[in-house]
């Protein structure tokens, strides 16, 4: 199994990131600081209107106070002329009482004059009419009125086409009430030619009769003329009436449009905040849309990262169970060695023990030698002195240590045979410490009774030493106890072999538990960091995870917003729509 090498741990570019986040951070700065002097361009421009629309609102009330100030001296100058006309009947009456031929003569110069002044007046009142707009203007800048001398129409009557100029100016400028405005004037326009008329057939009718019969026509003419002039002050009288009503029915349609363009301007400048909020809640939204995308891709990098942290912690703990086992193995290891390097002890103990009882067999095989020299000597000894060895004694000797020795060299044989090793080495030594045991008291038996013969020969005299010993001779070593001697060696061989090997295999085991040890440790220390940026990417992702969440309220927050600011700004146009067809 190949161990694993842990990489380093990639580090994102934060440099980068920081340049990123500087540079949007500069251009969203730039672009709140546009839109603050758009913002504050704006509030100077509606403040720049509004000081004009005050200015308008405040010129045409002074406008208007001159208007009735104009109407006023109208007014009084009506009164002025009337007062002048009953004055001139007054003195035309006592002229009349005077004398026919000079009253006849004066009221014709009169009525000539009247007549004179009446017809220059007609076409120029039609010339101011068919040219109003000069004549509105010269109204208007305080220039030019109807006089005595330039125009001899009745002041009334001028003052009607001064007050029906006017009204067409004051249309003209403020473009208010245009149906209501065209029917007065043209309403002051049939009265004055329906007056003028009429004051032309009197007239004409007069400077007929006065020159056909100028003594009867006087009082008829003057009658004609109170009753025109009659009709024109009751016609005068409606149409100031008229006038007055129609310049403050003007008047107030002239505050109603400027307070509708008033809160036309309003309602514009509030659509253009709104549009402009509405821009900076799209823009805003676009940023929270780039973040809420880059945080995802953040999200997706860290759940990798997360996966690969989740796969390398599986690895990890598969190499730990890994390392568990070959920890058990090294135990098992372990525990074989000690059994190996306990048998190794048992094992020199019993050589030990071995080479004790083969010291104490070569002690006892020389006891066994030097005893049979000694049955030998005095054998020779009684075969000198004529006394005969009985067969006891060699069939006890030689006989008996042959059978025993055979039957412990054919056991042993057999045993070695069966089981190819060292057989149980308590019960084999106590064999063979008691057949050595019992061969030395035989054998000091042998040499008890050899002595009791050789006493007796000598006692005898005789020395009948016949036969010789040649069997005990004849084998210097017993075969057994070579057996003994090649196995315990074959044994120690086998056992040294053996110690040889179980301690390179330890030596093995122990570089295998060194290098597993340090594959341990390396996998701890691995995963121990990939247990500390776990903990760290789980931080990180709750965090992004607070932060998607804040963004997404803060995303349906303007959405929300915005649909609310789309339907007031529908409300808004629908509300202009129909201002603008009510004007």
């Amino acid at each position: 199994m190949g161990t694993q090498v842990t990489g380093r741990k990639r580090i994102p570019n934060r440099e980068k990131m920081t340049a990123e986040d500087d540079a949007l951070s500069q251009i969203a700065r730039e672009a709140e600081a546009r839109l603050a002097a758009k913002r504050a361009a704006r509030a100077e421009a509606r403040e720049i209107r509004m000081r004009e629309l005050e200015r308008q609102q405040k010129e045409k009330y002074y406008g208007l106070d001159s208007k009735w100030g104009h109407i006023e001296q109208w007014m009084e100058e009506s009164e002025r002329y009337s007062r002048h006309s009953r004055r001139n009947t007054s003195i035309s009456d006592d002229e009349e009482r005077m004398s026919v031929g000079s009253r006849g003569s004066l009221r014709g110069n009169l009525m000539s004059s009247e007549l004179g002044g009446s017809t220059s007046s007609l076409p120029s009142c039609r010339l101011h009419t068919s040219r109003g707009s000069v004549y509105e203007e010269s109204l208007y800048t305080g220039g030019r009125r109807f006089s005595g001398s330039s125009c001899r129409v009745p002041s009334e009557y001028s003052g009607f086409l001064g007050s029906s100029s006017r009204a067409s100016s004051r249309a003209s400028s403020a473009r208010a009430s245009p149906v209501v405005e065209e029917r007065l004037d043209r309403d002051f326009f049939d009265k004055g030619s329906r007056t003028a008329s009429t004051l032309s057939a009197a007239t004409l009718a007069s400077l007929g009769g006065g020159s056909s019969r100028r003594g009867s026509c006087d009082t008829s003419i003057s009658a004609d003329t109170e009753a025109s002039m009659r009709e024109m002050k009751d016609s005068l009288t409606v149409v100031e009436e008229k006038y007055r009503r129609a310049m403050v029915s003007n008047a107030q349609l002239d505050n109603e449009k400027s307070n509708l363009m008033y809160q036309v301007d309003t309602l514009r400048d509030t659509l253009m905040e709104l549009e402009e909020q509405m821009c900076e809640i799209r823009r805003e939204y676009e940023e929270k849309a780039r973040d809420y995308e880059h945080e995802r891709h953040a999200h997706a990098v860290l759940k990798l990262q997360c996966t690969e942290m989740k796969e390398t912690l599986k690895q990890s703990e598969e190499l730990l169970v890994d390392a568990q086992q070959l920890r058990l193995k090294q135990d098992s290891y372990v525990r074989e060695i000690s059994d190996f390097q306990e048998t190794l002890g048992w094992k020199e103990k019993k050589i030990v023990a071995l080479e004790r009882q083969k010291e104490y067999s070569d002690l006892m095989r020389d006891e066994r030698t030097a005893l049979r020299d000694e049955v030998l000597r005095l054998q020779d000894v009684l075969k000198k002195h004529g006394i005969a060895v009985t067969s006891e004694l060699t069939t006890n000797g030689d006989t008996g240590e042959g059978v025993i020795d055979g039957h412990v060299t054919s056991e042993t044989a057999s045993q070695l045979a069966q089981d190819g090793v060292i057989p149980s080495g308590d019960s084999i030594l106590e064999i063979r410490l008691r057949k050595l045991v019992e061969e030395r008291e035989t054998l000091m038996e042998q040499v008890r009774k050899l002595r009791a013969q050789l006493d007796q020969a000598q006692r005898n005299g005789t020395d009948d030493g016949t036969g010789t010993d040649e069997d005990l001779l004849q084998n210097g070593m017993d075969p057994h106890i070579l057996d003994l001697q090649r196995d315990a060696n074959r044994q120690i061989s086998d056992l040294k072999f053996k110690l040889v090997k179980s301690e390179q295999e330890v030596a093995a085991l122990e570089q295998n538990i060194i290098r597993l040890e340090g594959q341990v440790t390396r996998y701890k220390s691995a995963s121990e960091s990939a247990e500390k940026v776990e903990d760290e990417l789980k931080v990180e992702k709750r965090k992004l995870q607070r932060e998607l969440r804040a963004a997404l309220d803060r995303t349906d927050e303007l959405e929300a917003s915005n649909n609310h600011l789309a339907k007031r700004l529908e409300k808004m146009k629908a509300n202009r729509s129909a201002l603008l067809a009510q004007q």
